[in-house]
């Protein structure tokens, strides 16, 4: 019997399977070749869509290349905890472009090849959304948390996924330099955004590993303790993005009309002004969501040391189903 067949795999190379991950390949490959042909990524939040799309393009190539090829078989057993985490992050990552781009970046382009280009990977980043999202879906719906159990299934994997979706939206807007460069708290603000991503990023990389007994400490007690730490550093990012920004004693602007990027009627993208209320609202949003993990892992890390339902009870407990 073929490994494809037996192997409990995310998407087993089904005509459906095929499917899906060469609209995939073909979505995010337009997208980025529609902007990247007319030079359209004018500022920062431009060339994330760019980044967006060309990751997109290359992971899911590599995993056609890993899966078709039959090469998963050198890799880990727990291979097919990659491709739904994956498809889980590029659907978020390929949705969120789209959304921008529609409503802060294509209404501002003039008429003109520039902007059809621009619509017309816009619809293919919408495509790519629905292509990564159709294969997260039916991944999950083909293998429930009682047969396979994936980190992704958890509540504690999702709101990790989800803080770090919301991080990258953040960088898309702060990656216009000239919103903190002026001001060592704003780039405070910066460092505690890119901080808590990483830590993000390697708290899943660990629940994808499986590895509680590589770690002196348990995992659950381990993920409690990162994202404690990541609270107070949000805290401190909500307090001080807002305040230096909006805080006209401490250089900000706190009206909309102060910002000469507003007033200009010519302008080819979201003015700073906006940018600088978006990455407040979105730290906002965040730390909303660490406090939610913190509870999450703090009944992780209890039911640990004191367990109190069957296993069966404890999976329901914590598993998205």
């Amino acid at each position: 019997m073929s490994t494809t067949s037996s192997s409990p795999g995310l998407c087993s190379w089904t005509v459906m399977g095929c499917s899906v991950r060469l609209l995939q390949l073909l979505s995010t490959g337009v997208a980025s070749s529609l902007v990247a042909s007319v030079g359209t990524q004018r500022v920062g939040v431009d060339n994330w869509f760019m980044f967006f799309w060309c990751f997109c393009y290359v992971v899911t190539l590599l995993i056609i290349i890993v899966e078709y090829s039959n090469l998963r078989s050198h890799f880990s057993s727990h291979w097919y905890n990659f491709p739904i985490n994956y498809a889980c992050y590029a659907a978020l990552f390929c949705f969120s472009a789209s959304i921008i781009s529609a409503t802060t970046y294509v209404p501002f382009l003039p008429q003109g090849p520039t902007r059809n280009h621009a619509i017309t990977a816009t619809a293919f980043s919408c495509i790519a959304a629905a292509a990564y999202g159709t294969e997260f879906v039916g991944t999950w719906v083909g293998h429930r948390p009682r047969r396979i159990i994936t980190y992704v299934h958890t509540l504690h994997g999702l709101l990790k996924l989800l803080e770090n979706f919301v991080a990258c939206i953040i960088f898309a807007f702060i990656s216009n330099t000239s919103l903190y460069q002026h001001q060592p708290a704003l780039v405070w603000c910066v460092a505690v955004y890119s901080t808590c991503f990483i830590l993000g990023t390697l708290a899943i990389l660990l629940g994808l590993l499986y590895c509680d007994n590589w770690l002196p400490i348990r995992f659950p007690v381990s993920q409690l303790g990162l994202t404690l730490f990541c609270i107070l550093l949000y805290i401190s990012a909500l307090v001080l993005w807002p305040l230096y920004q909006f805080n006209e004693e401490l250089g900000g602007q706190s009206q909309r009309s102060s910002d000469t990027t507003c007033r200009d009627e010519f302008t080819t993208y979201v003015c700073n002004w906006d940018q600088r209320l978006a990455v407040a609202v979105l730290t906002a949003i965040n730390l909303l969501l660490y406090v939610a993990d913190l509870v999450i892992a703090s009944c992780l890390v209890s039911d640990r040391l004191h367990p109190r339902a069957p296993d069966s009870l404890y999976l329901w407990r914590y598993y998205v189903v």
